[in-house]
């Protein structure tokens, strides 16, 4: 029997951009027509523009398409993860409708599985027409979270992926709320590898992808996989212990006294400024439990289309 690949494309207001990434998905589809029967998977996640009147004309013309439309806007982890539980094939590769990771580097993920990994992530060495805030943003979150957490994700990767039905399945039991793709494939423990290539920029249109998203998706990731945070917490405890004590001996031998009352003052201010942020991590993780613990869907499909 031929083994079967599913490419997960989760699309939010991409219409100019579907048609063209499409014909590149059917030419990577051609190409491995010998070894693989290759469907395609779009989750729009609630787009407001053609997107999914887009897709269901192309669900229409090709079998091979297949379409979850979600009731609203949930998010791109969402989507993927959409993607993820809808696949059924032997291998499921992931990638944006941007194009800015090229849909031509899946066959050679799939080259890379018939070795024996069952991951195959896209490591990027260039990262065109991207601003050197994004580029930095992005160099440092993958450091911090290396420092944080013991799940070791690759520096300078996305989504882009092919993995196997093992990982598949693994992803498929993990029903946490807050998701991080990136970190959920490598926790599972999977066999990897990494394909390098150079990132282009957007066919058309702009970043899905705002700084308020980066950042949550950030928090997330970190929130996620590390209870670090709150043992900064019992740190600056003891750093302001240390404070306290310096601001005391200092009042003994400072004269006039005008200089204690103004330390005094700046460490209140700082003792409540610290205690408001020690609050505030508390606060995202029991946030995190009161997700959980109302067991809500991850997303809600409005209309499946060829499947």
């Amino acid at each position: 029997m031929r083994k079967t690949l599913d490419i997960i494309v989760p699309v939010y207001n991409e219409e100019e951009c579907l048609s063209e990434t499409l014909k590149r998905l059917i030419n990577v589809r051609e190409s491995l027509y010998t070894q693989l029967d290759v469907n395609f998977i779009f989750v729009d996640d609630g787009s407001k523009d053609k997107s999914f009147e887009i897709l269901k004309d192309f669900s229409e013309k090709y079998p091979f398409v297949k379409v979850v439309s979600f009731s609203r806007n949930f998010g791109h982890q969402f989507a993927v993860s959409a993607g993820i539980d809808y696949s059924k094939g032997d291998y499921a590769a992931i990638i944006d409708a941007d194009l800015q990771d090229p849909p031509e580097l899946i066959k050679d993920m799939y080259e890379k599985a018939t070795e024996g990994y069952q991951v195959v992530y896209g490591k990027r060495l260039k990262r065109r027409k991207e601003t050197a805030f994004k580029k930095f943003t992005a160099f440092a979150f993958y450091r911090v979270f290396d420092a944080l957490c013991q799940v070791k994700v690759p520096t300078d990767t996305g989504d882009f992926r092919l993995i196997t039905r093992e990982v598949v399945e693994a992803i498929q039991n993990m029903p946490e709320k807050h998701r991080f793709l990136r970190a959920m494939v490598p926790w599972a423990g999977f066999k990897s590898t990494p394909l390098f290539y150079d990132r282009d920029e957007r066919f058309a249109g702009t970043t899905k992808y705002p700084l308020s998203k980066m950042l949550k998706l950030a928090a997330d990731g970190i929130l996620s996989f590390s209870t670090k945070p709150l043992k900064l917490i019992h740190i600056l405890g003891v750093i302001l212990l240390i404070l306290s004590l310096v601001i005391f001996f200092f009042g003994l031998f400072t004269y006039p006294p005008i200089f204690l009352i103004l330390a005094v003052i700046a460490a209140v201010f700082l003792t409540g400024a610290i205690q408001l942020f020690a609050l505030g991590i508390l606060g995202e993780y029991v946030g995190r439990i009161y997700e959980e613990a109302k067991d809500r869907p991850l997303y809600i499909v409005k209309e499946k289309l060829n499947i």
